[in-house]
């Protein structure tokens, strides 16, 4: 990625890079909002971009609770990659938004500082399978927007159960 002026900037390349990456897919990043005043074990995303603004607007807010997805992604930093329509439905709650599109597979990407997740890097696309290729090249695109990315302030966040213990971002 050559240098970009600013994140926006950068996240727009980085929506033009993912395009030939894996052609037929949609881009967003979810900044994890979650604070000390938030419910315990539940996630506060704001998404603050969208290569379809007029379908998922930037600025939108999601309350996620735990899942598979939120454990995976935000306790364990870890990748989730899902393929077929049916593990988009079960994932996402705004799945009907997104059925019309098309969408059968996704890949969400956590944004790692220390052992928190600031935020999600996501792609969903119109195969029902991803191609491996295709897989690490968006994986290596999400390392290289990250720094792009600034953790929302006072991010705090916290699961009930014993394998993870609730922590504050320090720079």
């Amino acid at each position: 990625m050559s240098e970009p002026r600013s994140g926006e900037a950068a996240l727009a390349k980085a929506d033009s890079l993912k395009t030939v990456i894996a052609p037929g897919t949609i881009f967003s990043v979810q900044l994890n909002a979650t604070t000390r005043r938030d419910p315990p074990d539940q996630i506060r995303l704001r998404r603050i971009f969208s290569s379809e603004p007029s379908r998922f607007p930037v600025d939108a807010l999601k309350l996620k609770a735990p899942t598979a997805w939120t454990r995976r992604v935000f306790r364990d930093g870890r990748i989730f990659v899902g393929e077929g329509a049916g593990e988009v439905a079960k994932h996402f709650d705004d799945y009907e938004q997104m059925r019309p599109l098309g969408l059968q597979s996704f890949l969400n990407v956590p944004l790692l500082a220390g052992n928190l997740c600031y935020a999600t890097f996501n792609v969903f696309g119109t195969r029902e399978r991803w191609h491996q290729d295709e897989l690490l090249g968006l994986r290596v695109l999400a390392l290289a927007t990250a720094r792009w990315v600034t953790a929302a302030p006072d991010l705090w966040y916290s699961f009930t159960d014993e394998s993870a213990a609730g922590a504050a971002l320090d720079f």
